[in-house]
């Protein structure tokens, strides 16, 4: 990240990234987002219809748009997190850290989610492979722009968030030049 020289030595100091700090803001997003989630799940599947041909018709939207907004918020504190741990003092270089931690909570949710659904499709394949009803393939469309939007914004928050966790510093008022010693 910098990297700083003293004297004439040729000494040469680099700051190593903080990955506690990255970890940290994944696995507080990983936390939120989970249990949040799962809030949401519920609140939006027990409106569900289970004997109607389309169940969950109509419930896409609620469970977007809580999605995204969740998804911001936190990414937001995980960013937050990230930006408070890791020790910088410049809001581009937290910024930065915001950015790592997004890339690793993305991968680690992706893999979350391949996980679970190759758990579940060994018991819930209801139709032959590659047939596709238009219902599914509005439910699949729909997945698709929210994920965009959540990840997009998502990004954006996680940034701002490391990025406004870093204290300015701000020069004391009472302090005076020393003058050199004879």
């Amino acid at each position: 990240m910098a990297t700083v020289a003293y004297g004439n030595e040729g000494f040469v100091a680099t700051r190593r990234a903080n990955w506690s700090a990255i970890w940290a803001g994944m696995f507080t997003f990983a936390a939120i987002w989970s249990i949040f989630g799962v809030l949401g799940e519920a609140i939006f599947t027990s409106s569900a219809n289970p004997h109607a041909g389309a169940p969950v018709s109509g419930m896409s939207i609620g469970m977007g748009v809580w999605m995204v907004i969740l998804t911001i918020i936190a990414l937001y504190f995980g960013g937050r997190v990230t930006g408070g741990m890791a020790g910088v003092t410049s809001r581009g270089e937290a910024a930065t850290y915001g950015m790592v931690m997004f890339g690793l909570s993305v991968i680690a949710t992706l893999l979350v989610v391949l996980f679970a659904a190759a758990a579940a499709s060994g018991s819930v394949v209801t139709e032959p492979a590659g047939t596709h009803t238009p219902y599914m393939l509005t439910m699949l469309s729909d997945m698709g722009w929210i994920g965009f939007f959540s990840l997009f914004l998502g990004w954006l928050a996680a940034m701002g968030g490391a990025a406004s966790a870093v204290k300015s510093l701000k020069p004391a008022n009472n302090v005076r030049d020393i003058r050199p010693a004879a």
